[in-house]
């Protein structure tokens, strides 16, 4: 059997971090498992869906790396994975189930169904649907319509039977028929379908047979059984993966820390380090498996792996990836990763030396501006701490610094065993203000590879200025 899972997301916002982790393990178990991942946008909120946020959610997956099997072409928002365009498919499965009495049209206001659901919590019971229309006669149907009511349509849901399937993560679940009641499947707004009728009729007609999903939907599955076993269509294996919370403890959102997948790009974030972190958010690989390739994380998936606890988000956690990507990109993908600023102010003979010095201590496009400014460009602003130690230092230091600097041309090893014999100076003392002067910081990468690039002529007005 041909493995076949799905991301289906709706495109009435950004992508954030919980949806983007979403289609990362279903396109992480299609990959393992030599399957398709499959994209379908589900667009039955006219009001809401808009095709901006379709075509940039197609773009965020792409820049992911979850290239999708069978789905939409980038650019094209039209055709059979939109579910916009698939009302006709829809509408076949709710005359059938009319037609065998599985379905019905129920003319309850918002105003009657809020009554009757405060009525049953006030007497103990959970509210569900009680069935006020579940046996209207034609001829009562027939004259609510003629007064211009409009229908939802109902699922009638057998009593007293049980609901029982085995989620991939939690393992075998049970639901009581009596509890769910009858439920919606199609809004009496324009007869729009309901989220998990659509969806789970396109999962059936598509071949889907494994959905991975965030636990807020468990209780859709035992709905969503009913409706495919009605119409005869075979149900996927779900799995029902851990929220995300942010550090408080409350769902992930914007509040605590949650960031959309576009602004994590604009940011400066690499799509590596977004894999990464969030392919270990919710579930474990080995204890030694650092960095790894998308390839390598969808060989070391196991299902057995995702964890039935909340997982907790944590930036410190995400930048730690970032530094890991950093350090595997290629120069050449590094370059471009860099911002356009920096590559004019670069001499084209230093690129690759420059790279190379500053790559360990560049974690976003931004610190590697700040590295070109300090390296190529005269005038330097020196952190308050940089400050205090060359003032610490003293004149007569970086007299015996210049000294040093021009009788070994720039040479850093021969510059510090020179200035460590005729200062004195050793250790900390001795690197620190010369790192301080020399580039304004008081941490950054090796001087050694740092003065070449600064060249000779720059490198000896900055110890004049402190000279002087």
């Amino acid at each position: 059997m041909e493995i076949i899972t799905r991301f289906a997301p709706s495109p009435t916002g950004l992508m954030h971090l919980g949806n983007a982790r979403t289609a990362l393990f279903n396109a992480l178990f299609a990959y393992h498992h030599q399957g398709t991942f499959l994209l379908r946008v589900e667009d039955t909120d006219p009001e809401r869906s808009t095709p901006e946020y379709a075509h940039q959610l197609m773009e965020d997956l792409q820049w992911l790396g979850l290239a999708w099997q069978t789905g939409p072409t980038l650019g094209n928002l039209e055709g059979e994975y939109f579910q916009s365009h698939r009302q006709t498919v829809y509408h076949q499965y709710y005359q059938k189930l009319e037609a065998e009495s599985l379905a019905y049209p129920c003319f309850c206001s918002p105003q009657e169904l809020a009554l009757s659901r405060k009525l049953q919590r006030a007497s103990g019971q959970a509210p569900r649907y009680a069935g006020t229309c579940a046996h209207l006669s034609s001829s009562e149907i027939e004259n609510k319509l003629a007064q211009g009511l409009k229908p939802t349509l109902r699922f009638r849901v057998q009593r007293d039977q049980e609901i029982i399937f085995q989620d991939l993560v939690r393992g075998q679940q049970r639901f009581a028929s009596n509890d769910i009641g009858d439920f919606i499947i199609r809004r009496a707004d324009n007869n729009t379908p309901a989220f998990f009728f659509c969806n789970a009729i396109d999962d059936a007609l598509m071949g889907v047979t494994h959905v991975f999903r965030g636990e807020d939907h468990l209780t859709n599955t035992p709905r969503q059984q009913l409706i495919l076993e009605a119409v005869n269509l075979t149900v996927p294996q779900y799995g029902h993966i851990s929220m995300i919370v942010g550090d408080d403890g409350t769902p992930l959102s914007k509040r605590n820390g949650s960031q959309s997948i576009d602004d994590l790009r604009k940011m400066g974030w690499l799509a590596e380090s977004v894999v990464n972190y969030l392919a270990r958010l919710g579930h474990t690989y080995l204890e030694d498996a650092g960095f790894q390739s998308l390839t390598e994380l969808s060989s070391h998936f196991s299902v057995e792996r995702l964890g039935k606890s909340p997982a907790r988000f944590d930036v410190q956690q995400l930048k730690h990836w970032q530094q890991n990507a950093v350090t595997h990109l290629d120069n050449d993908r590094l370059w471009n990763w860099m911002q356009t600023g920096i590559q004019t102010a670069i001499p084209e003979n230093l690129r690759e030396a420059f790279i190379t010095g500053v790559r360990a201590n560049v974690t976003y496009p931004q610190e590697a501006e700040q590295w070109a400014n300090i390296l190529f460009t005269d005038d330097i602003n020196l952190s308050k701490e940089a400050q205090q130690v060359v003032q610490t230092a003293g004149n007569e230091f970086f007299q015996q610094a210049l000294a040093a600097l021009m009788e070994t041309q720039g040479d850093y090893s021969s510059l510090v065993k020179q200035l460590k014999n005729t200062s004195g100076k050793k250790g900390k003392a001795l690197f620190m203000p010369l790192r301080a002067a020399l580039t304004g910081e008081t941490h950054g990468p090796e001087m050694a590879s740092l003065l070449p690039l600064m060249g000779l002529e720059r490198a000896k007005k900055r110890l004049q200025k402190w000279v002087d």
